[in-house]
C-alpha cells in the first residue's frame, strides 16, 4: 500500500518539533489554519501563546531568542498581520537575536493579482531579515525551515522570514526531518590568537569590551576569569549589561546612552580595545564620535561572528570573524607575563560611584526605587524595558549579577518590555520578572496584559508615569526650550486597568511607598496574577543627569 503523503504545513512542525521549539507566539489567521491544525497534535511538545497584537507576538519570540539562545518562533498572517510583527523583525536584526517568523500568505495561483492582503515578502522584509523568503516548492518544506534555522543561528544570529501560501500547505510536504540542525561555528586561528598576545603585551592601557549575542556561560565565566587574573578593565556594549556581573571587580561599566564620563575617558584613553561581539555602532560609540579611525586602525582587535560588521565603520589593527564564546574561550588562555589590576581597580570604583543613588527633585526619586529592586529581587531576576527616558534610571543604577537578566532593545523599539517579560516569564517561570516601563512605553503593548491574564503569567510591571514621552519632551527641550508640543500624555488609571483584566494593582506616589507596594506586587504574582505598580514620577526630573530647568537654561 502506498503511504499517505503527509502535508506541508505537518512537515513544518514535525520540523519545528525535531529542532527543539517549545513555544510558538502567534495571532491567528485564517492563511496558516493547516498549520494551527497541526500544531493542535503536538500541544505536549509546543506551548502555543495566542497574542493580542503581532508586535507582541514577534517581540516576544525576539526575547524567547535572546534568552535562550534558540530562535523565538512566531506565527502571523499575511498583509497587516506581518507588517505590524515587522517591528519584532527589526529589533531581531538589530540586537542579533535568532528568530523565525512564518507568514501565512496568499495562495500562489493568486499572486501578482493585488489579492486579498498581498504583500511581497521578499521585498519587505529584505532589508531588515538575514533572509526573507517564501515557500513555493511543498516537497522542499523540511529544507526551508532547517535553513531557517540555520540561517538564524550562524553567523551573526538574526531573524528569518518564510511566507506560507496557503494552497500549499494542504500538498505533499516531502520528506521528513532527520535530525535537529547544528549551526556552523567559526574558531579563531592560533597564529590570529599569538598576533593578540603580542599587543596585549605592550599596551599600557588596554580594555575588553564584549557585546553582541550567542554567548555561552562557559565563555563569560572564562573571559570574566581571564580579565580578573591580568585586571583588564572590561566594559559591556548597549545593553548587554547582563554578560558579566556588574559587581566583578575588573567591570568598568556600560557603553549605552548617558554612560558615565570616565568611562568614556577610559575608552578615549586606551591604546588596546580588544573588542567581542560587539558591533560597536551609534550607540555603544556616542554617535560615532567614540572611536577614531586613524586611532583604530593601531588600537582595536575586532572580533565579530559576522564578517560582514568587521571594516564595516571602524579600521582595525586586527580582525578576525569567530563565535563570540569560542573566541572568548580562546583569548582567556593568554597569559601576556604582565598585569593591569590598578586599571582595573580604579575603573570599578568608577562605575561603583556612578551607580550609586543619586538626589533629585520630586516625589519618587528612581535611583532609590531602582536601588530596592536589586536589594529584594533575588540575582537571577529578569529585568526588561521598552524605550525611553526611564530606561536610564535602571542601566544606570541596576547592577546585574548574573546572566541572561537583562531583556532590552538595541534597537530602541518602545513597547518591548512588557511583552518581553510575558515571554521571559513563560519561558522561566521558577524566575522573577519584572518590567521597567515608561507610560508612554507601556500603552504600546498594554493589551498584552490580556495574554498575562489568559495564561496566569505573574510578571510584574512597573510604569513609569510622568505624563510626557520623556526622551522626545528632552530632546524638545533642548532645542526648542519651552515649546512643547506633541510630547504631552493624558493616561488612563494604570490600576483601574489592570484591575480590568483581573490583574493586581497600586499606585506609588512617594519613594518611601514603593518598597511595601512592590512586596505586595511580588506576593500576587508568585500565586501566577499578573501585577502592575503605578509609580507617578515628576516630568521635571527629566533624565539622572537633567532636569527640564536646566535644559531650558534654568
Amino acid at each position: 500500500m502506498t503511504a499517505t503523503p503527509v502535508s506541508c504545513a505537518r512537515r513544518l512542525v514535525e520540523t519545528l518539533v525535531a529542532n527543539g521549539v517549545d513555544k510558538v507566539f502567534c495571532v491567528p489567521g485564517e492563511s496558516y489554519l493547516a498549520v494551527l491544525d497541526a500544531l493542535s497534535d503536538v500541544l505536549d511538545k509546543i506551548a502555543v501563546i495566542v497574542c493580542r497584537h503581532e508586535a507582541g507576538a514577534a517581540n516576544m519570540a525576539e526575547a524567547y531568542g535572546k534568552l535562550t539562545g534558540k530562535p523565538g518562533v512566531c506565527m502571523v498572517t499575511r498583509g497587516p498581520g506581518a507588517t505590524h510583527a515587522s517591528i519584532g523583525i527589526h529589533t531581531a536584526h538589530q540586537d542579533s537575536t535568532p528568530l523565525i517568523m512564518f507568514v501565512g500568505q496568499i495562495a500562489l495561483s493568486d499572486r501578482g493579482r493585488g489579492a486579498f492582503q498581498e504583500v511581497d515578502y521578499r521585498e519587505v522584509f529584505g532589508g531588515l531579515a538575514k533572509w526573507a523568503t517564501e515557500l513555493e516548492s511543498p516537497e522542499r518544506t523540511v529544507e526551508v525551515v532547517e535553513r531557517a534555522f540555520s540561517t538564524a543561528l550562524q553567523g551573526r544570529m538574526g531573524p528569518v522570514v518564510v511566507a506560507l501560501p496557503e494552497n500549499l500547505l494542504h500538498e505533499d510536504g516531502g520528506p521528513a526531518p532527520v535530525r535537529p540542525v547544528v549551526p556552523a561555528r567559526a574558531a579563531l586561528d592560533p597564529a590570529f590568537v599569538a598576533q593578540v598576545a603580542d599587543k596585549l603585551k605592550a599596551a599600557e592601557r588596554p580594555l575588553l569590551v564584549l557585546g553582541g549575542s550567542g554567548w555561552s556561560e562557559e565563555a563569560t565565566t572564562s573571559i570574566a576569569g581571564w580579565a580578573e587574573r591580568l585586571g583588564l578593565p572590561l566594559a559591556l556594549s548597549f545593553r548587554r549589561k547582563d554578560l558579566i556581573s556588574n559587581l566583578h571587580p575588573c567591570y568598568a561599566g556600560d557603553l549605552g546612552l548617558g554612560p558615565n564620563p570616565k568611562l568614556i575617558a577610559r575608552v578615549k584613553d586606551a591604546d588596546l580595545i580588544i573588542a567581542i561581539g560587539a558591533r560597536l555602532g551609534e550607540n555603544p560609540t556616542q554617535g560615532y564620535t567614540l572611536l577614531d579611525r586613524t586611532r583604530t586602525a593601531q588600537t582595536l582587535i575586532h572580533l565579530h561572528p559576522g564578517a560582514e560588521e568587521l571594516g564595516r565603520v571602524w579600521a582595525p589593527l586586527l580582525s578576525a570573524t569567530a563565535d563570540n564564546s569560542l573566541a572568548a574561550l580562546a583569548l582567556s588562555q593568554i597569559e601576556p607575563d604582565r598585569l593591569w589590576h590598578d586599571q582595573a581597580k580604579a575603573a570599578h570604583e568608577e562605575f561603583l560611584a556612578f551607580s550609586t543613588s543619586i538626589e533629585t527633585v520630586g516625589a519618587v526619586n528612581m535611583s532609590e526605587v531602582i536601588a530596592h529592586l536589586g536589594e529584594v529581587l533575588p540575582k537571577d531576576a529578569i529585568l526588561t524595558n521598552g524605550a525611553g527616558n526611564f530606561a536610564a534610571w535602571l542601566h544606570r543604577f541596576h547592577r546585574h549579577q548574573a546572566r541572561g537578566t537583562q531583556l532590552a532593545p538595541t534597537s530602541g523599539a518602545m513597547g518591548y518590555g512588557y511583552p518581553a517579560a510575558l515571554s521571559a516569564k513563560a519561558t522561566a517561570p521558577h524566575r522573577e520578572v519584572v518590567c521597567i516601563a515608561g507610560d508612554g512605553d507601556f500603552m504600546m503593548s498594554a493589551n498584552e496584559m490580556a495574554t498575562a491574564a489568559q495564561y496566569d503569567i505573574g510578571a510584574i510591571v512597573v510604569v513609569v508615569d510622568n505624563g510626557t514621552f520623556g526622551t522626545i519632551r528632552m530632546h524638545q527641550e533642548g532645542h526648542y526650550p519651552g515649546r512643547v508640543i506633541a510630547t504631552d500624555l493624558k493616561n488612563p488609571d494604570f490600576v483601574k486597568y489592570a484591575e480590568a483584566f483581573g490583574a493586581f494593582g497600586i499606585r506609588v506616589t512617594g519613594t518611601g511607598d514603593f518598597p511595601a507596594a512592590f512586596a505586595k506586587a511580588r506576593e500576587a504574582a508568585a500565586k501566577g496574577q499578573p501585577a502592575l505598580v503605578h509609580l507617578v514620577t515628576d516630568a521635571e526630573q527629566i533624565s539622572p543627569a537633567k532636569t527640564i530647568t536646566q535644559l531650558r537654561g534654568g
